[in-house]
């Protein structure tokens, strides 16, 4: 029990930091990407041929990941997504599908569409066995890993949202762009770095889940369900919220495998309608607006 506690844990984390970048842009900028699986994708890809082509130790592929997907995303919200900023969700919604079949397509021309393999570090890799039967907790390096990086990225990321000068102009931004113009802060320049921030968020995470989520061209649509859960369950008006909706549904999707594992994924959508019938907004709304 304690085990699969840990992995669901180790799980909702990965998908914490999967799904924030989205929750970022839905929440902040009020855009709708559903493409953001891309970037994710992007990122796993970057680490695997960095380390498989070229040799790049494991921990020097993460931030070239973060830094590759948020390149990416950075020339893609110039070129692409910034005339999209003010069209309908539905605008948004079809062109960011479109660019995420137009991704799939181009990994699987380009790379192939096997399975790729990610060798980790001896040092990542076996498991640590904590007290005895029954309650025995076995903990992978691994996860381990993936646990402390994912909280360590959610309070710093609190801390530069909340107590910074640059998330005070990004709220500002995202509340009024006409006044926070006036003021003088460029809301160009805030949002740019916003979407590349969160698409490097995205990379990251892609990286880090290489191993455990598996990677394929297919990525960005197995999963774009999952990051859509978080944001819909935690609300996308704090890190709080789909920190605490991933969590939820990193362990009840590892139990409902390991208990009922023919059921599937039908335990993580019981759970959403349950929360969301409870709390249509979400698990955490901002007071006095919506998620």
């Amino acid at each position: 029990m304690l085990t699969i506690l840990f992995d669901g844990i180790a799980y909702g984390m990965l998908l914490f930091i999967l799904a924030l970048g989205l929750a970022v842009t839905m929440g902040l900028m009020n855009f709708i990407n559903l493409a953001h699986g891309a970037f994710a994708m992007a990122g796993g890809y970057i680490t695997v041929l960095l380390m498989q082509r070229l040799g790049v130790p494991f921990l020097l592929c993460l931030p070239a990941a973060f830094l590759g997907s948020a390149l990416l995303g950075a020339v893609l919200e110039r070129t692409l997504y910034r005339p999209l900023y003010h069209r309908e969700h539905l605008d948004q919604v079809l062109f960011s599908i479109g660019l995420v079949f137009m991704a799939v397509a181009s990994v699987d021309y380009f790379i192939g569409s096997t399975q790729q393999i990610m060798q980790l570090p001896e040092w990542l890799k076996g498991r640590t066995e904590l007290g005895s039967d029954p309650w025995t907790l076995g903990m992978g390096h691994y996860r381990l890993f993936i646990i402390a990086v994912c909280a360590a990225l959610a309070v710093v990321l609190q801390l530069i949202l909340s107590r910074t000068r640059f998330g005070s102009r990004l709220r500002a931004s995202v509340d009024d762009q006409r006044v926070a113009a006036g003021l003088g802060i460029n809301v160009n320049i805030v949002f740019l770095s916003t979407f590349a921030f969160g698409c490097g968020l995205a990379g990251l995470g892609g990286a880090l889940g290489a191993e455990v989520l598996g990677l394929d061209p297919n990525f960005p649509l197995k999963f774009m369900f999952y990051f859509l859960i978080v944001c819909a369950v935690g609300g996308t008006s704090s890190i709080t919220g789909p920190l605490l909706a991933a969590l939820l549904l990193g362990v009840a999707d590892v139990a409902g495998k390991y208990y009922i594992p023919k059921m599937g994924a039908f335990i993580v959508y019981t759970l959403m309608i349950a929360i969301l019938i409870w709390r249509p907004q979400g698990l955490f709304v901002r007071q006095g607006g919506k998620s």
